[in-house]
């Protein structure tokens, strides 16, 4: 078994290991030994072993019952003090959702969430910890609501127990600096449940009037039933229909007329004819008809809301951030909350610590990983007394370094807040939207009809004009237009985030169809995080090999892992002595000879400060080997991309370097333009150029060096292997899983128009047949109750049965 020397902070195992081919009971993964083993049960870690302990203490072991190894692998150690921060009240307070003192509620997001055992396991918090009274996961959002008692536990234990047992919740800066979007409009389903309740009481209370025929119904009753039909529309025009006057009187105050507008117009017609008629006692009025126009539409808008509810599009660099970091000061390491972090501060950074400020590093061998800023796929070695960048990532030993600009002027904000970043992209889509252009000429061809219609009847027979005019208004408003558009996007949002692409809004289906050039990021876009090597240096012989397969099997290190996978298989041999030395490297020994796998320092080499720098050496007695790390490929991008060629425009940006120019070149065809060591505002300023050159741009990016170039485009699509961790500011979210479809995707978001225009004409046809009884002033409201659900029906199966068939013709998937 492993033991630990913490004065020398490494793990010592002595006892010989034996292989095994067993799948660890906690997560699944396949164990190297059987060494780590409880109750006649295998773990691959001493992570997942500590997990099951915590749990098979606790009685809560129903946990594996649920699913087979349902917990996350590689689970790390935390540093103990990791989570200090917590213990500073003025930052924990600004996590809290409520405390009185004592009694403390606490929303934390939980990225790790997945099946059914993790839901289970969180709600079961107060069996691993006395002081919680209460914990509920929203599954959808994978946030965790926890109730506890401050008297008996603190935040910081409630992180560190969630830590643990392999649930680390993601704390950063925005989650102090801002209150979080609601999921869903709640006022939009109490509007639409208003909308429904009265329509079906309407409607039902209509029947006897409309079945009575020639015969009719005592006067008395009829009456009743109209003044009672007059109540219930009441709050489906003044508060269910309120979506549509607010839009409509926006978009009146820009001086735009938007598919609202006549909607409003139909409405208000509609609603003051039944009035009228009912208090004339000439009719029983439309009040059926307009509340059931507006019932289906506000379906429709539900219907696309909760499509893309559970997804954030707008993140900036604050969702990156940690919320606090460890200051130095000559009482010692102080937690300091980010936005009071001061020039001259001197901050402490771990492994895999986030730079939070532009800084000057004092101490420490800095390897900063800058892949999420500028591209660069390689970590950059950074010599004492030479500037760090926020948002780089140290890889490697403990660093110091001390603060040149607050977080306010880093040149990570400066990025942020360029000036693309305040275009209001979906307000601009949602004003040119080909609904709003389609709905002006609707109008204006309408009200041409209408007057030729009051024109005609104004010679013929005037007590018709006001009668057909009304009727024309009320049947042919665009409602079937906005019917048309609202089920096709909402079927589309529905079909293609069952397929790993998750929009915005609706608007961009639009956008992503109109896309005529499409480019692409290289690192973490095009290619993957797996590692894969180039070799210089002494070439190991097939012993050698496998005496650092030997020494690297026991390290759960990413590295470590990717050496094991370049090397192959080898069988397992005991180790005279093994050490790990955390942040640095692996020592073993065997057969009299001594073998060093880890950074410069930790082998005894010189580095050269010029160049790129191998990520790892290793060192058997005197004789080194250096392994660089080469960019690996998704699997799917050599059939996407000559597949995407075929109809768009495409081109490359990256902030790496040119190494793999030919091999792309060959990948895009020659036609299609690379640029290599792209700045992030270089990007910006390329979409631009093309936007200017009469190009509708897509981009495709993964990280925050791209963010200015998504917000510039046309479509911003982000590719994310968790599609609920950090993404920049965007359209649209494409699962990395799924990239293989994105083809398929872009061709069924192209097809949204063209079953617009069919609906549409399909809506038209019924106009046509209204509009004829209307202009001879024929219309009745039994006649428009009919018509009106017809034809929203065959919209609804129309528009969501073509959806369907270009879904399954392009091979995409119908069901999540």
């Amino acid at each position: 078994m492993p033991t630990i020397d913490k004065e020398r902070n490494t793990i010592i195992i002595s006892k010989p290991i034996v292989h095994t081919s067993a799948a660890c009971y906690h997560c699944g993964t396949d164990c190297i030994t059987n060494s780590i083993a409880i109750d006649e049960k295998v773990f691959c870690c001493e992570g997942c072993k500590l997990v099951y302990e915590i749990l098979n203490d606790n009685g809560l072991c129903d946990y594996y019952k649920l699913q087979s190894h349902p917990g996350l692998s590689q689970i790390k150690p935390a540093r103990s003090d990791k989570f200090a921060y917590l213990d500073n009240e003025e930052i924990a307070s600004k996590l809290y959702k409520f405390t009185d003192g004592n009694h403390t509620m606490v929303t934390l997001y939980i990225p790790g969430v997945h099946c059914a055992s993790c839901m289970w396991l969180l709600e079961h918090m107060n069996k691993l910890a006395a002081g919680i009274t209460e914990s509920r996961l929203n599954f959808t959002s994978k946030e965790v609501t926890i109730r506890y008692k401050r008297d008996a536990i603190s935040l910081r234990r409630i992180v560190e127990l969630l830590t643990t047992i392999g649930y680390e919740p993601y704390i950063s800066l925005d989650d102090a600096t801002q209150e979080k979007t609601k999921n869903y409009n709640k006022q939009l389903i109490y509007k639409l449940g208003v909308a429904g309740f009265c329509f079906g009481n309407i409607m039902l209370m209509s029947f006897p009037e409309y079945l009575s025929l020639d015969k009719g119904i005592e006067h008395e009753y009829a009456f009743l039933f109209r003044i009672l039909n007059l109540v219930l529309a009441l709050p489906v025009f003044f508060y269910s229909a309120s979506e549509f006057f607010s839009s409509a009187w926006a978009g009146l105050k820009q001086k735009i007329l938007n598919i609202d507008a006549p909607i409003v117009l139909a409405l208000i017609i509609t609603f003051a004819r039944s009035v009228y008629e009912i208090a004339t006692h000439t009719g029983s009025g439309y009040l059926d008809s307009m509340s059931g126009i507006v019932f289906f539409m506000l379906v429709g808008r539900v219907v696309q809301e909760r499509a893309y509810k559970s997804i954030s599009f707008h993140r900036d660099y604050k969702s990156y951030f940690p919320i606090a970091v460890n200051v130095v000061t000559k009482d010692g390491i102080v937690s300091k909350n980010l936005q009071d972090l001061q020039e001259k501060d001197v901050v402490e950074l771990h492994n895999d610590e986030i730079i939070p400020a532009d800084a000057i590093l004092i101490n420490g061998n800095a390897r900063i990983d800058y892949s999420f800023v500028t591209g660069e796929s390689e970590p950059v070695l950074i010599e004492a007394g030479k500037l760090v960048y926020a948002g780089g990532k140290q890889v490697g030993e403990k660093i110091t370094i001390q603060v040149v600009k607050p977080v306010a002027g880093s040149y990570l904000t400066s990025l942020w807040n360029h000036h693309s970043f305040a275009k209001n992209k979906a307000e601009k889509n949602n004003r040119d939207s080909m609904i709003h252009v389609m709905s002006k000429y609707f109008t204006i061809v309408l009200f041409a009809l209408a007057a030729a219609t009051a024109i005609y009847w104004w010679a013929n027979d005037p007590s018709k004009i006001l009668p057909s005019v009304s009727a024309m208004l009320i049947v042919a408003c665009p409602c079937a237009l906005l019917l048309a558009a609202t089920y096709t996007n909402g079927n589309l949002l529905r079909l293609l985030s069952n397929n790993g692409l998750y929009l915005r809004d609706a608007t961009v289906i639009e956008q992503i169809g109109d896309a005529t050039h499409i480019v692409f990021d290289k690192t973490g876009t095009l290619t993957q995080g797996s590692k894969q090597f180039h070799v210089t240096g002494h070439q190991l012989t097939e012993a050698e090999k496998a005496w650092v397969y030997n020494t690297a099997i026991h390290s759960q290190h990413p590295y470590s892992k990717a050496l094991i996978k370049y090397l192959g298989a080898f069988p397992v041999t005991n180790l005279d002595k093994w050490e790990e030395h955390t942040g640095k490297g692996l020592y073993a020994e065997i057969e009299g000879s001594t073998i060093q796998i880890g950074s410069a320092a930790f082998a005894g080499v010189t580095l050269e400060q010029s160049g790129i720098q191998p990520a790892l050496y290793i060192r058997i007695n005197e004789k080194v080997t250096a392994f660089y790390i080469i960019t690996e490929f998704r699997g799917e991008v050599t059939k996407l991309i000559p597949a995407l060629n075929e109809r768009y425009s495409l081109s490359l940006l990256s902030g790496d370097n040119d190494r793999q120019r030919a091999e792309l070149q060959s990948l895009f065809g020659q036609n299609s333009q690379l640029l290599f060591e792209q700045k992030p505002l270089d990007k910006l300023h390329y979409i631009k150029k093309l936007q200017d050159g009469g190009q509708s741009v897509l981009m495709v990016g993964d990280g925050l060096n791209d963010a200015g170039a998504l917000q510039q485009s046309n479509v911003g699509i982000t590719l994310a292997d968790d599609i609920n961790n950090f993404t920049p500011s965007c359209d649209a979210i494409l699962d990395a899983g799924k990239f293989a479809k994105f083809p398929a995707l872009l061709k069924l978001a192209y097809s949204g128009k063209y079953i617009i225009y069919f609906s549409f004409i399909i809506s038209i046809l019924y106009n046509i047949v209204g509009l004829s009884i209307s202009m001879q002033g024929k219309m009745n409201p039994m006649i428009a109750a009919i018509l009106m659900p017809v034809s929203t029906l065959s919209i609804v199966l129309i528009t969501t049965g073509l959806g369907s068939f270009v879904a399954k013709k392009s091979g995409l998937s119908l069901k999540a």
